[in-house]
């Protein structure tokens, strides 16, 4: 699963390190959701590992994007509870605006939610006071 953290109009992503093939592309975080484990949870337990933040909430968007043995891969949308997001897993981290969005060198499974990222993204409420 993975999280898409909206504050002030901008989503969180975070850069890869590896597997040497995706490198350098940038990504929602997020990780696998373990046995018993809720999404919810799983998106606390991820977040809160990788980048050292709280988060809360685990609204579904856009669609399934299927993967190899049969998994799923899933995106919530979450907000942010306490900290400042760092880098633990991955080699930087970045807000980014709607229309930034559109020219990062996003990972191929995340490119399925562009759309309903970028319009979670102009959305009054996440837009900048």
């Amino acid at each position: 699963m993975a999280a898409a953290i909206v504050v002030d109009g901008r989503l969180l992503l975070a850069q890869r390190v590896r597997p040497p093939e995706l490198a350098g592309q940038w990504e929602l975080p997020g990780g696998k959701v373990e046995p018993g484990e809720t999404a919810a949870a799983a998106l606390v337990r991820e977040i809160r590992e990788e980048l050292a933040i709280e988060v809360v909430g685990a609204q579904r968007v856009g669609v399934d994007v299927p993967l190899s043995n049969g998994l799923v891969l899933r995106a919530y949308r979450t907000s942010l509870v306490s900290g400042t997001p760092r880098a633990l897993d991955h080699a930087a981290v970045k807000w980014v605006d709607a229309t930034e969005l559109g020219a990062m060198d996003l990972v191929e499974n995340d490119r399925a939610w562009l759309a309903e990222l970028a319009a979670m993204l102009r959305e009054p409420s996440s837009a900048p006071s």
